[in-house]
């Protein structure tokens, strides 16, 4: 196994810069996870380690190695895409080891770790069928059973979940989880589901535009995000920000007062769903949907001409058009320029 180095990438198409000096260090056996809005740069970051994708600038380091030239056979990573790209006329077991068969790999060999693989991802009664009788599940075990056989240095994965209905993504979610904690392998994975990154993840990177917003472990983006882009993207739902005016240490929103930083001038008071509680002198709100789901109650509100959104662990039988009084818990404030969108300490 080995860590991944990535220093001042910079990745350009034409006179088109889409990567702007991008730096992680990504330790050996860590799990990380790349998130952000569809175009933001990660996907294209997650091919040029692989070296599906030439450099501009900066280097790429692979353990001692940097591997900027090198073609990716020579890299010693394996790849997940999102598509599985199984072989259809090939069975379970040759797909999985068709990469050592291609190395000349020995045939005992090869049997050895498509069967080791398979136990691990329980596909060993499914070795001789061939994918089209396959779930989709099954299917993207079986490509993860492929990257496993190379024994590589470093897993990444593109997305891997992003063709799967709802529930067998929660189960695959637990499948790579537990997959990393018996493995141990570097892994970089792609996504645009936070919640994904948030459950799988050591450390995320959130990306926006070919940049890097902030690299942190989940909860620390969740509770210290250091923009207003990182505090929304993070979460679900997500932050609510309200509009306010920042005096001599006080934020006014509505006709309500709260502890700020130091400072003048206007700022987005950052709240949490679930760190908006009902009180008798918190701030009106209009109910507009109520969302019951058992286990919380999500409300969707609007507060002086913008959405708001609450979550309550008790049930509640709010009525669209009711006014309810709303109070941010002044524990879990957080306050941004409205300038800058960025956070003020």
């Amino acid at each position: 196994m080995a860590g991944v180095r990535i220093q001042d990438i910079r990745k350009s198409y034409g006179a088109v810069e889409v990567i702007h000096g991008v730096n992680v260090d990504i330790e050996d056996g860590e799990f990380v996870a790349l998130v952000g809005p569809s175009g933001c740069g990660k996907s294209t970051l997650l091919r040029m380690i692989a070296g599906l994708e030439p450099i501009n600038a900066g280097t790429i380091a692979i353990g001692d190695r940097v591997v900027n030239n090198l073609p990716p056979a020579e890299r010693d990573i394996a790849m997940v895409f999102q598509t599985y790209a199984l072989y259809p006329h090939k069975s379970v077991a040759e797909n999985m080891g068709f990469a050592l068969k291609v190395a000349k790999t020995d045939r005992a060999e090869i049997a050895r770790r498509v069967k080791e693989a398979a136990e691990i991802l329980s596909l060993t009664e499914y070795l001789d069928r061939k994918p089209r009788h396959l779930s989709g599940g099954q299917r993207q075990r079986v490509a993860m059973g492929r990257a496993i056989v190379r024994d590589p240095q470093v897993f990444l994965f593109d997305e891997p979940l992003s063709n799967l209905d709802a529930k067998l993504r929660i189960q695959m979610r637990t499948e790579i989880k537990e997959l990393h904690q018996r493995l141990k392998t570097t892994t970089v994975f792609v996504t645009h589901d936070q919640i994904e990154a948030m459950t799988l993840a050591d450390r995320i990177v959130v990306m926006q535009g070919g940049r890097i917003e902030q690299i942190g472990t989940p909860l620390d983006l969740y509770d210290n995000p250091v923009n207003e882009f990182v505090a929304t993207f993070i979460g679900a739902p997500s932050m609510n920000l309200l509009p306010g005016q920042l005096t001599a240490g006080r934020v006014r929103v509505g006709d309500q007062e709260f502890d700020g930083p130091a400072g003048e001038g206007p700022v987005s008071l950052g709240v949490r769903p679930e760190h908006l509680l009902l009180a008798e002198q918190g701030l009106a709100m209009e109910v507009k949907v109520v969302e019951p789901t058992g286990s919380e109650t999500m409300v969707f509100l609007r507060f002086e001409g913008q959405d708001v959104t609450a979550v309550f662990r008790e049930r509640h039988d709010f009525a669209p058009g009711q006014v309810i009084h709303l109070a941010p818990d002044p524990t879990y404030l957080h306050c941004f320029d409205a300038a800058t969108s960025e956070r003020m300490v």
